[in-house]
C-alpha cells in the first residue's frame, strides 16, 4: 500500500511559508488553479518554475557572499 504523507523535509527552519508563497505566486502567473484537479502537467510547470527561481535565489546569494 502506497504512502500518502510528504516526506519532504525543509532544511531552512520556517521556509514552509516562503515556499507556499512561491507556489502560489508562480501558480498565479501561469493561471493555474492549484488543488486535487489540477493535471500533472500543470503541476509540473509549477515545480519546476519553483526550482529554477530557489536555485537562482541559492545563485545569487552564493555570488554576494563571495563578493
Amino acid at each position: 500500500m502506497a504512502d500518502d504523507r510528504n516526506n519532504n523535509q525543509l532544511l531552512v527552519p520556517g521556509s514552509e511559508n516562503a515556499v507556499d508563497n512561491l507556489k502560489e505566486e508562480i501558480a498565479q502567473e501561469f493561471n493555474v488553479e492549484l488543488g486535487a484537479d489540477t493535471t500533472a502537467r500543470d503541476n509540473g510547470k509549477v515545480g519546476g518554475e519553483m526550482v529554477k527561481r530557489m536555485i537562482r535565489i541559492a545563485e545569487e546569494s552564493m555570488s554576494n557572499r563571495n563578493q
